[in-house]
């Protein structure tokens, strides 16, 4: 399954469903045990949307060097971590907030 962003005043964001659901439950539009096949992000919403990723990308990276530092220390192997870190993923959706947030137009999936 694809994640489809669509707004006014912006192209389409596509999205593969692992990635689009972990954004999702980030900006807190999808519960864990529950897909968020078609819903909506109102201008009103896109602020704490932007904050939430903002600090998942911080967790995750902060995540990432504690284990590289665990494993210097450890005298093992740096670990391996996906080549595409979640800075890179959002960024498309990121951008597209941000560019709706200014329009005040909502962004709408699976509709």
């Amino acid at each position: 399954m694809l994640y489809k962003f669509k707004s006014k005043v912006t192209g389409n964001v596509i999205m593969l469903q692992p990635n689009g659901e972990r954004l999702l439950e980030i900006i807190g539009k999808r519960d864990a045990n529950e897909p968020a096949v078609k819903g909506i992000l109102l201008p009103e919403q896109m602020s704490h949307a932007l904050a939430a990723i903002d600090a998942a990308i911080t967790q995750e990276e902060a995540a990432r060097r504690a284990a590289v530092a665990q494993a210097q220390q450890d005298g093992a192997p740096p670990p391996r971590f996906d080549a595409i870190g979640l800075r890179q993923r959002a960024l498309p959706l990121v951008e597209m907030i941000q560019r709706c947030l200014k329009a005040q137009e909502p962004i709408v999936w699976g509709v």
